[in-house]
């Protein structure tokens, strides 16, 4: 039952007036009673309310009910967990997320509204082996059937820079890996971004190679990040199987590609996430899920707009075009000095198409270059919209003004990837046989998986390896 506080103890917890406090009761946001002249508030209104729009802070704290006894579902322990898209995806899966660590004021707030009683760590790096043990509950004794984590992705992401362990980001990926196997899981995962599979660990600037320059060191290759990271894996006794897994194949109403990596302490390359969708019936799967169906039933909507100028030219659009439908005549004036760019710019004056896919999210629908506007009203994708299309539960709130909301659901992981995920993994853990779909295309993109990527990145080494050249042999699991 909730505590009874006073208008000052409720103004003094928001950082707010009395006054403002009393208006929100009148408006019945905060829930409240009038006595004469007097309100009481519910002391559980004003924190919630707090939360949601961050006069409250959302503080480390330790699990409020962990369960005596653990064999009843598989255990996992969530870093970089965001809004929780994965975590969602891998519950549905039967786990029992006992951790959340996240460092975004935003997402912490909204993992506190949803999973009050999970534990909450802030900075990856001020955590140890035993930060993450007392806070989840657990002892030495408890083996922690999985460790799931998608480490920030600016640092690889092609539309970056792609300073890869260079960038503060890149470091704290590398104390995810250390400090997963630390605690020494049956299984690791690892999400990120298509970069990952390309990114130098440390890169070499373009005017300092060629023949009067020292070879290429396996680190400063294309794929060198990750090549450091498999390299750590294996030396600590994992193995690992990893893909460019497209989120549509696994019933997500969007396209959006992450690499997902499963690595397992007994020593066994996984398979693959097994798909139950495909885009045109293939392997007798279900086709991909649509926007249309995604938002069906929606009524209420919280979205951005437009600036005018740009309205002017979506009210000439239909569903599924973009600025190269406009009149050949306004094109130039639309997309202005983007216009010479390179690239296909599908993302100017983009409108959803109803029977497709969406395309990838990204964290502002209002951006010129990456515009989501509705297939036919003149406005971005509300936030309820983003929602469906992440998969995120009706009833899941967001804490933070919209813009902020917008920003945790576009970062998020749908729900369908991470309960592939998760059921790969459940399977694996009861030692069942897992289907196999063979050449099954998992991406559009070629040599993406595990086999292919060392094969490539192994001739690459060689052909750059000199005569001379007594760089260190790769080898690979």
């Amino acid at each position: 039952m909730s505590t009874n506080i006073t208008t000052k103890e409720a103004a003094s917890t928001l950082n707010i007036s009395e006054q403002r406090v009393r208006t929100l009761c009148r408006n019945n946001i905060l829930s409240a009673k009038k006595f004469g002249r007097s309100w009481m508030l519910e002391q559980d209104s004003v924190k919630r309310y707090g939360l949601q729009t961050a006069h409250v802070i959302a503080e480390d704290h330790g699990t409020y009910n962990v369960k005596k006894d653990m064999g009843t579902k598989p255990i996992a322990l969530s870093f970089f967990s965001g809004a929780m898209g994965l975590d969602l995806g891998i519950e549905k899966a039967g786990f029992e997320v006992l951790l959340a660590c996240e460092v975004n004021k935003y997402c912490r707030q909204t993992i506190a509204l949803n999973k009050p009683n999970m534990a909450l760590l802030g900075d990856i790096n001020d955590c140890s082996k035993e930060d993450i043990l007392n806070a989840s509950g657990l002892s030495h004794a408890d083996d922690i059937d999985l460790i799931v984590g998608g480490p920030p992705c600016q640092a690889f992401s092609t539309a970056g820079k792609r300073k890869a362990f260079n960038d503060d980001r890149g470091n704290v990926f590398l104390k995810y890996i250390d400090l997963a196997i630390e605690l020494s899981p049956k299984y690791i995962v690892i999400e990120n971004v298509r970069g990952l599979l390309s990114c130098p660990m440390d890169h070499r600037p373009h005017d300092q190679r060629g023949p009067e320059y020292p070879d290429l060191t396996s680190d400063e290759m294309k794929g060198g990040a990750l090549n450091f990271i498999l390299s750590k894996l294996r030396n600590s006794g994992y193995a690992y199987s990893f893909n460019l897994y497209n989120s549509a194949n696994f019933g997500t109403p969007q396209i959006r590609e992450r690499v997902i990596i499963v690595c397992s302490r007994d020593g066994t390359n996984p398979p693959f996430l097994i798909p139950t969708h495909s885009e045109n019936n293939e392997y007798g799967l279900p086709k991909w899920k649509t926007f249309k169906q995604a938002v069906k039933g929606l009524e209420e909507h919280q979205h951005l707009n437009f600036p005018e100028k740009r309205l002017k030219y979506y009210k000439m659009l239909k569903a599924g075009q973009n600025w190269r439908n406009l009149p050949e005549s306004l094109q130039k004036e639309a997309l202005g000095k983007s216009y010479y760019a390179g690239g296909g710019k599908t993302g100017f004056l983009r409108r959803l198409a109803w029977n497709k896919p969406s395309p990838t999210l990204v964290t502002h629908p209002a951006m010129p270059a990456t515009d989501l506007a509705h297939p036919e009203e003149n406005r971005p994708l509300s936030i309820q919209e983003y929602k469906r299309l992440q998969e995120f539960p009706g009833d899941w709130e967001l804490a933070g003004p919209l813009i902020q909301q917008y920003k945790q659901v576009g970062n998020a992981v749908p729900s369908s990837l991470g309960f592939a995920v998760g059921r790969l993994i459940v399977s694996l853990l009861n030692k069942e046989k897992t289907e196999e779909f063979i050449l099954f295309p998992f991406s559009r993109y070629k040599n993406t998986s595990n086999q292919e990527w060392e094969e490539q990145f192994l001739r690459a080494y060689n052909k750059a390896k000199q005569p001379h050249s007594a760089q260190q042999e790769i080898q690979f699991g």
